[in-house]
């Protein structure tokens, strides 16, 4: 199983920027384009005050600074000239974080929906939507804010997919600023399938395509919550995908670039477990040829030599 979709990770929080500008984002494209990734999906339009289009209602209404260049219509021209599919993820005002309460976070992204397909869909490549407010397990408010903003991006774009990346609650599942790399209290596999079937049931018909993280849990482990997540997919009909990350959560230093023996045993388990894509979080910091870290030059190489690229 091959990589073939990646996130842009250009609005973080966690992870140092690396200060690209067009040149840049156009020659990772093409090394992207290289190793067979057609699919692109923007992290996040923003995150509180940084936002990566010169948004008049977020400037205007929410305080965003208005960044120097617009990315989302540099993304979606670079989508369109290599041929890629361009997923639009959706903005976030910190609230949810500082409240643990997602339905802060609908009127907001109800305008943002609005605005960005009235200013972008124009594009060939603007082929779906990304729920960027991560969810799991017990989030408050998370299932129906989920299903609103899923069903609005759907029905301003005629259709559009919804993608969601959310995470297993295992026992890899700590936040970057904690210094530990393992909680005691990770989910077990029958908690986590039913709770999932909850979820799944509540946001079915908003969202068509499920990408879990695949880092919180073991690698001897993975398969059996990948298999889990493919059934309960295919139960309320959505397509399971694998988010594949190329970061690595064993290292005490978050985040270097994951060593390929790891990346290979999530992807040799997804395959088992049936995904039907896998892309990856991603490919900019942790997998190009032009990343800030050397050992991303060093883990392109090693997949091109394993595939035969």
């Amino acid at each position: 199983m091959r990589i073939t979709g990646t996130f842009l990770d250009e609005i973080s929080h966690d992870i140092p920027h690396q200060n690209w500008g067009a040149k840049e984002w156009e020659k990772d494209f093409a090394h992207m384009q290289k190793i067979g990734i057609d699919t692109v999906v923007l992290i996040r339009a923003g995150y509180r005050n940084f936002i990566t289009y010169p948004s008049p209602y977020l400037i205007s209404k929410h305080g965003c600074f208005k960044p120097p260049i617009d990315l989302v219509d540099l993304f979606l021209n670079l989508s369109d000239k290599y041929g890629m599919t361009f997923y639009f993820g959706i903005y976030d005002s910190g609230k949810y974080w500082d409240t643990g309460d997602m339905r802060h976070e609908i009127d907001v992204n109800l305008t943002v929906i609005e605005e960005v397909f009235q200013t972008y869909g124009h594009y060939k490549s603007f082929g779906g939507w990304y729920l960027s407010l991560e969810l799991s397990r017990k989030t408050k408010g998370a299932v129906t804010s989920i299903a609103q903003l899923g069903h609005h991006c759907k029905s301003i774009s005629g259709g559009l997919p919804v993608l969601i990346s959310p995470w297993i609650d295992g026992k890899k599942a700590v936040v970057a600023a904690d210094s530990r790399l393992t909680k005691e209290d990770g989910i077990s596999l029958d908690l986590h399938k039913k709770e999932w079937d909850e979820i799944f049931d509540g946001i079915k018909g908003a969202v068509d395509i499920v990408a879990f993280q695949d880092g919180h849990v073991d690698y001897n482990e993975l398969e059996d919550y990948l298999t889990v997540n493919k059934a309960l997919a295919d139960k309320y009909g959505m397509q399971s995908w694998t988010n594949t990350e190329a970061l690595d959560r064993d290292m005490p230093i978050k985040f270097l670039p994951i060593k390929f023996e790891k990346m290979l045993l999530k992807l040799e388990a997804a395959k088992r477990a049936g995904c039907e894509k896998a892309i990856t979080f991603e490919f900019s910091h942790f997998m190009s040829p032009q990343s800030a870290y050397p050992q991303a030059h060093h883990l392109y190489n090693r997949y091109k030599e394993h595939f035969q690229i």
